[in-house]
């Protein structure tokens, strides 16, 4: 899409997790892609007429490509989905769909150069792969919380843009418990922690995500990095952490699933 003139926004239903912008499809067809960037969980789509499209996946969207395969002239692109809700038709021929089957997803316009002050966005702490996300920073906002560790990591106004499967991932891995009140850990324990959770990251994204149940590569291809999942989803099975000889365990906290080594995670 980036440097590309958006030649049609088919725009198919009038909301997804809320109502969908006003005019959204007048707004985005003829316009050129100028930069795709991201902040926290969000794609932010810059383009020319000044607006910034702001797209968030949800638990099941997903962003799907189809290209016309070069040099063949009169070959037709499949239908849309039944859930490709907002499709946008390329100037080459390409078409990125939208794809969200349970419409937990969402997408607004915002002029550009105020889209950080959008009320998405403009609560949300620094990002866990940037310079400003280190020891410091995370030992300060720490400090005095009695929440539970896992749920500090999931407050997006401490880190944006951590999820449930990749904190549960990282505190195995520093072998903090996730009952651990967040205010509790030490100095080393949080100079450990923060290396580990951009590991954690840069892993999953080269593996190309986690496939659990919805999720999908742009190609429509799984990701595969649920294969090396050492503590998610892997209840009453063996601990992977060298020379533990616990068990992973399930609890719940804040409504979502955790899972954890009671063994190693202290």
């Amino acid at each position: 899409m980036e440097g590309l003139v958006i030649r049609h926004a088919d725009v198919r239903r009038p909301d997804l997790r809320w109502p969908l912008p006003e005019r959204m499809s007048e707004r985005l067809s003829g316009q050129r892609v100028l930069r795709l960037r991201r902040r926290s969980k969000y794609i932010l789509v810059d383009l020319s007429s000044e607006e910034t499209l702001i797209i968030h996946l949800g638990m099941s969207g997903r962003i799907l490509i189809s290209e016309k395969p070069l040099g063949v002239f009169h070959h037709t692109l499949p239908a849309p989905e039944k859930h490709d809700h907002v499709v946008f038709e390329m100037e080459t021929g390409a078409r990125i769909a939208f794809n969200d089957a349970r419409r937990f997803g969402a997408m607004d316009l915002a002029p550009t150069e105020l889209v950080e002050a959008h009320w998405l966005l403009k609560d949300l702490g620094p990002e866990p792969l940037g310079n400003v996300f280190n020891e410091d920073y995370l030992e300060a906002r720490l400090r005095g919380r009695n929440m539970p560790m896992k749920t500090a990591l999931l407050d997006q106004k401490i880190v944006a843009g951590l999820g449930n499967i990749y904190v549960c991932e990282a505190l195995n891995r520093a072998g903090i418990s996730p009952r651990r009140k967040a205010g509790n850990l030490s100095r080393p324990q949080i100079a450990r922690l923060v290396p580990i959770i951009r590991d954690v990251l840069n892993e999953a994204i080269a593996a190309g995500g986690s496939s659990l149940r919805d999720y999908r590569q742009t190609d429509g291809e799984l990701g595969y990095f649920q294969h090396a999942f050492r503590a998610y989803d892997r209840e009453d099975q063996p601990c992977r952490t060298p020379e533990c000889d616990g068990t992973i365990v399930r609890i719940v906290q804040s409504g979502r699933s955790t899972y954890f080594c009671p063994g190693c995670q202290r």
